[in-house]
């Protein structure tokens, strides 16, 4: 129940509910003192004399009953006028939302400095678990997308694409649910809104009115009331590409996986590309680093092709752990184990950026895998002796949610995050 936030530890009301149960005994010593006793003992004499025949209890177990009825009464008077009192303010709703926003403010913002990068749906799934146990959270967040909405917004305003930004601002919202279904409303009507998203849209606006995409985020960022806060990568104009084994190239983060051959190595153009202002910064006063989950081509490796990111990352002291996709990716990791994800990662960017990798060890159904499989897609297979070779530590778990489709579970996902912080 989320009363109970207000027992939490670090929220600074316990030693005042103290005070006020102490100051109430302390006015009944005094009402006490004042008469004598005599009210209280003509009370409990009439209470005896008219319940306990009735109870066919002894006068003085009766007595005991009582004073603890009596009690739990004076605790619920308690408890209904706090929460009254505070509804009469208006200001932060229910008594327990107070409680919640009490344990927010307190309480997650003492929570470890985590760093994530990444992009895609797995990224915000991620955030969404983490954001329970701390407000210091930073995404740096892939702006190579040039598909759907987003690339539709870049190519006609020359904008950064906002599609895994808006992912990452809801969730990490803290807003009414209404305003983030808002933000991921997507335009089915026909007309020149089709397939746009009203989030897309939002930031857009906001760039166009600002005139810098980063205060556009900074602003949505305000208006979903977000624990911690989105970075892009870059604030350049950045296309992927992709050089496949045959030696032929393709231009552009949608088209890389649907050419259907094996990727030989990924680039960003420009490849002089500078990180946005503050992601290193926040990279180096991290106390935790996480990569992933997310497409490992196009959402993952992009950050780390940026100019010092990975050098920021490998020299960080911070606890750094890469989190693999539970599926492989038909177009990208078709047949790869957990540690071909971590030899591409290295070959891109610097070796012995982990200490840990988190793997999903538990089968899924076998409705959804057979969806899967018939799309070319497969659990990723767990080979820790050579992710041990590469000096990286196997994490293991059951981190699949299973509703449409195969995904990590945030809350389980973050758990084992937070576990592995904790154990050092």
């Amino acid at each position: 129940m989320k009363f109970w936030r207000w027992l939490y530890p670090g929220i600074g009301v316990k030693r005042w509910i103290f005070v006020m149960a102490l100051s109430v005994v302390l006015i009944s010593a005094g009402v006490f003192l004042l008469t004598n006793f005599q009210p209280i003992g003509y009370l409990e004499e009439l209470i005896i004399y008219i319940f306990s025949p009735l109870t066919g209890a002894s006068p003085l177990l009766f007595e005991i009953l009582t004073g603890i009825l009596f009690i739990i009464i004076g605790l619920a008077g308690i408890n209904i006028a706090l929460r009254k009192s505070l509804n009469a303010l208006g200001e932060k709703g229910p008594y327990y939302e107070v409680a919640e926003h009490l344990y927010q403010q307190k309480v997650l913002q003492k929570g470890p400095n985590i760093v994530v990068l990444g992009g895609g749906t797995g990224l915000s799934t991620l955030l969404r678990g983490l954001k329970e146990f701390t407000s210091n959270i930073t995404a740096i967040v892939t702006v190579a997308d040039n598909g759907g909405s987003s690339g539709k917004l870049r190519s006609e305003m020359g904008m950064l694409p906002p599609g895994d930004i808006r992912n990452c601002l809801v969730a990490l919202a803290d807003a009414e649910p209404l305003m983030k279904e808002l933000f991921q409303y997507r335009f089915n009507s026909e007309g020149g809104l089709t397939g746009h998203n009203f989030g897309n849209l939002f930031i857009a606006s906001l760039t166009d009115i600002l005139g810098d995409f980063e205060e556009a985020i900074r602003e949505s960022s305000r208006v979903l009331a977000i624990r911690g806060k989105v970075l892009p990568s870059t604030n350049e104009n950045i296309h992927l590409g992709a050089v496949y084994s045959d030696g032929s190239v393709v231009i552009g983060e949608t088209d890389i996986p649907v050419v259907g051959k094996r990727i030989e190595r990924v680039f960003l153009k420009p490849d002089t590309c500078q990180p946005a202002p503050g992601a290193l910064e926040e990279i180096e006063k991290a106390d935790v680093i996480i990569v992933g989950p997310g497409s490992l081509y196009t959402s993952i490796i992009p950050n780390l092709l940026i100019k010092d990111i990975a050098r920021a990352i490998k020299e960080s002291s911070a606890r750094k752990l890469y989190v693999c996709n539970v599926m492989t990716q038909p177009g990208e990791t078709t047949g790869y184990s957990v540690s071909d994800h971590i030899k591409a990662i290295y070959a891109h960017s610097l070796e012995g950026l982990f200490e840990y990798v988190l793997v999903n060890n538990e089968k899924g159904s076998r409705k959804l895998a057979r969806k899967y499989e018939a799309e070319g897609a497969f659990p990723v297979p767990v080979d820790g002796d050579k992710v041990l070779k590469q000096g990286v530590k196997v994490i293991g778990g059951n981190l699949l949610s299973e509703k449409e489709y195969l995904r990590h579970n945030s809350e389980e996902l973050a758990r084992i995050i937070f576990s592995t912080i904790e154990s050092g």
